[in-house]
């Protein structure tokens, strides 16, 4: 590929502007997608003129930029062929997990209608397992309004959970 020396001298803005549109047009052609064909003969010109000392001495600059952007877009559809195959295998996975129990559900919802501060009480007491004095400290209160907090807050989740659920009982 490396030619002997040429006599004139070609500058890279010239060379950019003779085959920008030529490079880009061939790899619309390969990827079927414009902006994706511009973005790759972009980089392909970049790299270009990071080695055009070397490269402007080539006998034929344009076809290592050609051959570096085609090289790019494999590496493109490599990625995203690894990245959906990884994205199946996680759907897979994902569709053999249950879905949340009709009691998740009740609990769920019947946290969403509880005050903020109760809310957080009890989740961080019965479901991150903090003891009242830490939940105090991370909160910024006293030991008794985080007490208070999960009484209340455990009264109000008895009264709609039994909302929830009067009618199962019957069943």
């Amino acid at each position: 590929m490396v030619g002997g020396s040429k006599t004139t001298a070609t500058t890279f803005d010239d060379f950019y502007h003779a085959h920008f549109h030529s490079v880009t047009t061939q790899l619309c052609a390969y990827t079927g997608d414009l902006p994706q064909a511009q973005d790759l003969a972009q980089e392909a010109f970049c790299r270009a003129l990071a080695r055009w000392d070397r490269l402007v001495r080539y006998d034929d600059p344009v076809a290592w930029v050609r051959r570096v952007a085609w090289n790019l877009a494999r590496s493109r559809w490599r990625r995203l062929r690894t990245a959906r195959n990884h994205l199946l295998r996680q759907r897979r996975v994902e569709a053999e997990v249950a879905g949340p129990t009709p009691d998740r559900v009740a609990i769920d919802a019947a946290l969403a209608k509880l005050p903020a501060n109760h809310r957080r009480a009890v989740i961080l007491h019965y479901l991150a397992d903090l003891p009242v004095n830490q939940i105090a400290v991370q909160e910024g209160v006293a030991e008794g309004t985080v007490k208070s907090w999960l009484h209340r807050g455990r009264v109000a989740l008895a009264g709609l959970l039994d909302e929830s659920t009067e009618g199962v009982r019957d069943v």
